[in-house]
């Protein structure tokens, strides 16, 4: 097989979320257990941080990645879905995996006689552990993929679990209540490992607690652990500067990012409380490591899609994958914030509560309503139709290129000279501009 027949079995001929939507999902571990036995259980050799929640697991993923590579560690990450390259979502240290190795893992897998069908995103899962166990990084840092508890990452005994936060996402699969969906992210908490709560919410904490205490796991609330606050920016470096410290403390280390975004001190703060945590696993926590690592994050790990300036100007374009309320909320505080004419490229998949999603955005904005090339999206006239209930207006286009491209034009017109131009709704439509 060619990388390329590779790459279209995955894709069409596999069940896949992404496409097929829940008709795709597994209700247990059974299959990706298979796998990996087959395979001689990789996942057992590899030193291991699972990172789960609803909004910040990637960016957190990256943030943890960087400082262990600043740390002279090598660092394998698995994360879902990708941007533009399937390889994306297997990398050390921000090399994608070859696709000679993509290659053969298929064609060992389809040459097999396993007796079970497997779902394109088990598949990848096996194919990570496989490769990592062959290359043996230092860390790996495994991003959960939907949920938790029955989630195919879910197979590993890590040094440490970190969960970001809970809000309501992938309902129908986690349940329809705040500690409903804790308990399953919180499946992730295995007996005798630390986990690190990104944020303190008073209807998932105890649901936490209990877990930890079941499991006795020491348990760390890092936005109660530990400060951040934003000292501003600095020099001619364009990095955002922060403090991050005990609570109280005079003053804290200041920190510079490359990285962006509302979420950003949030998941910084979760990032620096797991990477204390980690200190003594065979490594030591240097300052000036993490200061040297969080400078240049989207280098040292291959960072997307999260509030990713597109262009700097004529017009100002910015991209964000965040799609569901906890997500969009501050995203949509910070566009309309900008204060200049908004135009806003909009595309969401089909099963997306659109009651929730639509009344979040800014109804003085121009939308350029489209269909990511996926089929889970959702037709564009539908999304216009639905949208205009909630006071949203604008015109449907064929493709997200065509979308973007119009409204980058009239972004630059006379009337809408200073106008901004957002990309967002789902990381399918973002992936398409990038």
């Amino acid at each position: 097989m060619t990388y390329e027949q590779t790459l279209d079995y995955l894709f069409t001929q596999l069940p896949m979320y992404q496409r097929a939507g829940a008709t795709a999902m597994k209700k247990d571990l059974t299959n990706i257990r298979a796998l990996l036995e087959w395979l001689g259980n990789p996942h057992e050799q590899l030193k291991c941080v699972h990172v789960a929640g609803t909004n910040g697991k990637g960016t957190t993923c990256h943030l943890l990645a960087a400082a262990l590579q600043a740390h002279g560690q090598t660092v394998g990450m698995y994360t879902s879905p990708h941007y533009k390259d399937f390889r994306e979502r297997i990398k050390i240290n921000a090399e994608f995996i070859s696709e000679e190795a993509v290659t053969d893992f298929v064609e060992r897998l389809r040459a097999s006689d396993l007796s079970i069908e497997p779902s394109f995103f088990e598949i990848t899962v096996a194919m990570a552990f496989d490769y990592f166990a062959k290359q043996q990084p230092d860390w790996c840092i495994i991003e959960v993929g939907l949920g938790g508890r029955l989630d195919s990452t879910n197979v590993i005994t890590p040094v440490l679990s970190v969960i970001t936060n809970i809000g309501f996402d992938h309902t129908q699969f986690l349940g329809e209540t705040l500690p409903e969906i804790a308990g399953e992210k919180g499946g992730i908490i295995k007996p005798g490992v630390p986990v690190v709560i990104g944020e303190t919410q008073d209807e998932t904490t105890p649901v936490f607690k209990e877990l930890a205490r079941t499991n006795r796991s020491q348990i760390i609330f890092a936005d109660q652990a530990y400060d951040v606050y934003l000292v501003g920016m600095r020099g001619m470096d364009n990095l955002k500067y922060f403090s991050i410290g005990l609570p109280g403390a005079e003053a804290g280390l200041i920190i510079g990012t490359d990285l962006d975004g509302p979420h950003l001190s949030k998941n910084m703060l979760t990032a620096y409380a797991a990477l204390l945590l980690l200190h003594g696993n065979g490594f030591e926590v240097s300052g000036k490591s993490v200061q040297f690592g969080w400078k240049q994050v989207a280098e040292l790990t291959y960072y997307v899609g999260r509030w990713q300036i597109l262009q700097q100007r004529t017009p100002f374009c910015i991209a964000d994958s965040a799609h569901n309320t906890e997500g969009l909320v501050p995203v949509i505080k910070r566009l309309v914030a900008l204060e200049k004419p908004l135009h806003i490229v909009l595309g969401v998949v089909n099963d997306k509560d659109l009651t929730k999603a639509l009344p979040l955005f800014p109804q003085d904005a121009t939308y350029y309503f489209v269909k990511a090339d996926i089929p889970r999206g959702l037709p564009a006239e539908k999304l216009r139709a639905t949208a205009a209930e909630y006071g949203l207006k604008g015109s449907t286009y064929s493709s997200v290129a065509e979308g973007y491209g119009q409204a980058k034009l009239k972004a630059r017109s006379d009337k809408d000279s200073e106008g901004v131009v957002f990309v967002g709704g789902s990381i399918f439509t973002v992936a398409e501009v990038l």
